[in-house]
């Protein structure tokens, strides 16, 4: 493999990337290949396309500036491993992908090991240079359009301020129970692993080129990194230049900075590089030793400035993953107080809220050809279900298959429980609005048949659970369980049964009363008294329904329907359901029910319906 060494004239202007095997273009705006240092570069000035052991340079008939090769002007040309080419201030050379590893190296002749608090008592030696290479690192840090960048560009930086630097990299202690997305945004092609070793080189460079590669010292890397102490370690000091040991290619000295945090956790900067002066005894003078402790303390500061970025870029996925879940009322608390105290489960009164899609089975079956068109619309419509529990200030609880969960009332309760019904019972009509003004899932639309395609059955179940970060060593989830949960889940699965879109529970009701205004915009219908399927008590359930889609006077005669039913007077219910609409809900659900048992109540018959399946 063959790599592409990009390097301008100012601080953090050079990176190192591996050519693969497809075309790349290179340019001031290219996605990966980007130089952004150089205005003599065109947006995208060149292609590069590997073949075998050569690159073939193209020059693109958009771009301004000469591409020049071995002193002269091309449009194309082709080139091998030490070679290059220039474009306005940047030197482009082909190099070939080194060997990487690291070695057990012997023990050192001077070893030295440095606090993080000692090195910032540390004072600068050549301050002006130091200071003019941090000064800039915001601006390198900024331009990094992603997590590769930035590693690349933090090692130039760290060359540029340690001038007696051969080689800079960025390692990794590997832990095999550790979890990978603990390296963002780096693919595993991007990640160096020397093989049967313990450390990752995540990024690395070195001043001049050379055929030798990078094998730093394993067993620095560990004494640094375990103890999360800067080690020093020297392995020659001999005047005549020739290094008792042969350690990472001729360097005669390196030393690792730890950089470990929550979302760098094991990283460390290496720095080796080859004599430093006249000296002949470990650490010789003071003046040498102080050179050292002001290269750690460069590197510390380095570090530490790549060290807390990654971990703000941490915290930021982490809140917009949370996003997913919480409300923005949520997410404001959270970013306020201590997440794992507002998410720690606890006993509440919740309002829960459980939507199923109807219509699923029989659009699948007639979309079979087109599953991706399907998955886009189940997509959509639990999309318009989540948007909604959290644009009411819910939270999203579960997933399962075609149905979501979400509730009310955790983590932040608000000024009163009646709240949580009010908000859960408002997200279920705004969903269904939704869904009835969206016209891909209104109807499928197939063979000119006009259908209904995808609605939502949707439960609302108000009472005492338990609500948080729940789960096991292996996998942890936000949810709410307990009775109340049962009963949503119960009242949505109530829904096709009793041909309703939304069912609430009697505690849902009342807590509906104390908002009047939003009490008068819907009108409540009782649907009857249930025992579900594996539940040893029963409850009332109640339909919600806009205001003008129930009259006054068929709220009050459903009312008397419901009592003479329950009371057994069905002959004269029989008689009285004709005034209601064929297509009501609740004449459907009572003739469909008195005709099961041919007209007559059951044995011991107390009005309240056993309901024999979930």
């Amino acid at each position: 493999m063959l790599e592409l060494i990009a390097e301008g004239v100012e601080v953090g202007s050079r990176w190192r990337r591996r050519i693969p095997e497809r075309e790349i273009f290179v340019g001031r705006a290219t996605e990966s290949y980007r130089v952004p240092w150089d205005n003599q570069i065109s947006r995208v000035h060149i292609s590069l396309r590997l073949s075998g052991d050569k690159v073939f340079v193209q020059k693109l008939k958009t771009s301004s500036n000469p591409v020049f090769y071995e002193g002269q002007s091309h449009e194309c040309f082709e080139l091998g491993a030490g070679e290059h080419f220039v474009i306005g201030n940047t030197q482009f050379a082909i190099a070939a992908e080194e060997a990487f590893g690291s070695l057990d190296a012997p023990d050192p002749i001077s070893q030295k090991t440095f606090s993080a608090d000692y090195l910032r008592k540390v004072s600068f030696r050549d301050v002006d240079r130091r200071i003019d290479v941090l000064s800039r690192l915001p601006t390198v840090i900024a331009t990094a359009t992603d997590n590769e960048t930035l590693l690349i560009q933090i090692v130039n930086t760290l060359m540029h301020g340690i001038a007696s630097a051969s080689t800079v990299g960025i390692v990794r202690l590997r832990d095999p129970t550790a979890n990978d997305s603990l390296v963002p945004e780096l693919d595993a092609t991007d990640v160096q692993q020397p093989s049967d070793s313990e450390i990752e080189i995540m990024q690395w460079d070195r001043r001049d080129e050379s055929p030798s590669g990078f094998q730093p010292s394993e067993t620095l890397i560990k004494q640094a990194l375990k103890a999360n102490e800067s080690v020093l370690h020297i392995w020659s000091h001999g005047k005549d230049g020739k290094s008792k040991y042969t350690i990472d290619y001729e360097n005669d000295w390196a030393f690792v900075s730890p950089i470990s945090s929550a979302a760098t956790l094991g990283w460390g900067v290496y720095v080796a590089g080859k004599e430093r002066g006249d000296r002949d005894s470990s650490l010789s003078s003071v003046s040498e030793e102080l050179d050292f402790q002001s290269d750690l303390k460069f590197c510390e500061l380095v570090g530490s400035s790549l060290r807390n970025l990654l971990l703000v870029k941490k915290l930021e996925r982490q809140q917009a993953s949370l996003r997913m879940f919480f409300s923005p009322v949520v997410m404001k608390a959270i970013s306020v107080l201590d997440s794992e105290d507002v998410l720690h489960p606890r006993k509440c009164h919740l309002s829960v809220l459980f939507c199923d899609l109807r219509g699923f089975s029989k659009t699948s079956e007639e979309m079979s050809d087109d599953l991706l068109e399907l998955l886009a619309r189940v997509s959509e419509a639990l999309g318009i279900t989540t948007s909604n529990i959290l644009d009411f200030g819910g939270v999203i609880g579960d997933f399962h298959g075609d149905s979501a969960m979400g509730f009310w009332g955790w983590p932040i309760p608000p000024s009163s429980s009646e709240q949580n019904a009010v908000s859960a019972v408002k997200a279920a009509i705004s969903i269904h609005q939704h869904v009835d003004s969206h016209a891909r899932l209104r109807r499928i639309g197939r063979k000119g048949k006009d259908d209904r395609g995808f609605q939502f059955g949707i439960g609302v179940a108000s009472g005492e659970s338990v609500a948080g970060k729940i789960g096991t060593r292996d996998q942890v989830k936000v949810t709410a369980f307990g009775p109340v949960v049962n009963l949503a889940s119960r009242l949505e699965g109530m829904t096709k049964w009793l041909n309703s879109k939304i069912l609430i529970d009697s505690v849902t009701l009342e807590a509906l009363k104390t908002d009047p205004v939003f009490s008068q915009e819907i009108v409540v219908r009782g649907m009857g008294n249930f025992q579900p399927f594996g539940m040893a008590g029963s409850f009332d359930v109640f339909q919600v329904r806009a205001a003008n889609e129930l009259t006054v006077e068929e709220l009050s005669h459903s009312k008397n329907l419901l009592a003479w039913f329950r009371s057994g007077e069905w002959m004269r219910l029989e008689k009285e359901l004709a005034i209601l609409d064929p297509a009501d809900s609740l004449r459907r659900f009572l003739e469909k029910f008195m005709r099961q048992h041919a007209g007559t109540p059951p044995e011991r018959w107390h009005g309240t319906i056993q309901m024999q399946t979930k």
